[in-house]
């Protein structure tokens, strides 16, 4: 078997077997383990061009893409409708309403204390917190540099991979979120609850 054949089927094990994005260095320092030799990243990106070509065929159902900074196989557009069927009957990996809500504003206003969180919240956040991390969807970076010297939460790659994105500025504005009326026992818009953040 041809070593460019043999290369590629490495690239693509590995990128399958790894748990979340796989960065371009990452897999050169695969390849160079595994073969005993070094690898220019333009002779890997090559390969990689050469997979994603693949994986543009009708014949699959998932693609090959980069995002985070990396590689990871993803479903297509076309197929997202029955994962998420998928996704929702698996309700035990589902975010509630509440972790939703706080994992929006650590999103948009990280890095962000409990207490920060709380009081745009205006209720506890512990349990959604704790959660999160659970779910590593949101990490601990540090203390501030206040009073008491609180932890500081932020997002993760893997909320990044979890949502689609390649990097923070592709969250929404403000201004794409849809303006509606509050009612009684109604969350508030994210647009409300990112300017409630603002003005503390």
């Amino acid at each position: 078997m041809e070593e460019s054949t043999t290369l590629l089927q490495q690239i693509e094990a590995v990128i399958f077997a790894a748990p979340q994005a796989i960065s371009l260095a990452q897999i050169q320092s695969c390849l160079e383990k595994s073969m005993d030799r070094t690898f220019d990243s333009e002779e890997i990106l090559q390969h990689l061009d050469r997979l994603q070509n693949r994986y543009r065929d009708e014949a699959f159902g998932f693609e090959l893409t980069n995002i985070s900074g990396g590689y990871q196989y993803m479903t297509k557009g076309a197929y997202h409708h029955i994962v998420g069927i998928l996704l929702r009957e698996n309700s035990k990996k589902r975010l509630s309403r509440v972790a939703l809500e706080t994992l929006a504003i650590v999103a948009y206003k990280q890095p962000v204390t409990k207490t920060e969180l709380e009081k745009i919240r205006g209720v506890s956040c512990d349990y959604a917190l704790q959660k999160l991390l659970e779910k590593e969807l949101v990490d601990i970076s540090g203390r501030a540099e206040t009073p008491g010297r609180p932890l500081l939460y932020v997002t993760t790659e893997k909320f990044m991979d979890y949502f689609g994105l390649s990097h923070l500025r592709e969250l929404p504005k403000p201004k794409e979120f849809e303006s509606v009326a509050n009612q009684i026992g109604q969350m508030e818009s994210m647009e409300e609850v990112i300017a409630l953040g603002e003005e503390e």
